[in-house]
């Protein structure tokens, strides 16, 4: 008996080392990126996986996210910026195809700062406020006669209206272009 089980014993080990648990490697689609940002860089190069049902399309959505951009380019060194790398609002994926293996070059626009026009709006308001409050010692009539409520109407309040109206109407880049600043 004891003979018998060591028999059925070896014949399963030599069963199992002629026919292992079959494996099957696929090797994932991937493409080369070269990222620039506005056109200097470039910022990473670095190996992304094609994703979708064919896998042949780019992942855009987590390349936005990871580097911080609101859009992406195809980009040629020599010759700047191309047409708009378009992509899907539901999955986040490339709607053009790209080829395994393929080297793509990319630029970025980053994403706008909020600090950026918060701050801009604050020194507007802060070197109106101090232009109206400073450099007229004596406030001219017009603005004597300007009574809110039987007071006079505060500088810095002026500063905002002036400042807000001039945000609203989307001129402040072209008056400070248009002067060359």
């Amino acid at each position: 008996m004891e003979k018998e089980s060591k028999k059925e014993e070896t014949e399963i080990e030599e069963s199992s080392k002629s026919n292992p648990l079959e494996t099957v490697n696929t090797k994932v689609p991937e493409v080369e990126i070269h990222l620039f940002r506005q056109g200097k860089g470039p910022i990473d190069i670095f190996k992304s996986s094609l994703g979708g049902w064919e896998q042949d399309q780019l992942e855009v959505s987590d390349i936005l996210e990871k580097y911080g951009l609101k859009s992406l380019f195809a980009f040629n060194p020599k010759s700047g910026r191309g047409v708009s790398i378009r992509f899907s609002s539901r999955n986040g994926r490339s709607l053009l195809p790209y080829k395994d293996g393929s080297v793509i070059f990319l630029d970025g626009e980053p994403k706008d700062s909020l600090i950026k026009p918060v701050s801009k709006i604050a020194i507007g308001i802060a070197l109106m406020t101090f232009l109206i409050a400073f450099l007229f010692k004596d406030p001219p009539d017009w603005i004597k006669r300007f009574d809110i409520m039987g007071g006079t109407f505060p500088p810095w309040a002026l500063a905002c209206a002036v400042i807000v109206f001039t945000r609203l109407r989307k001129r402040t880049r072209d008056i400070l272009k248009r002067y060359g600043w």
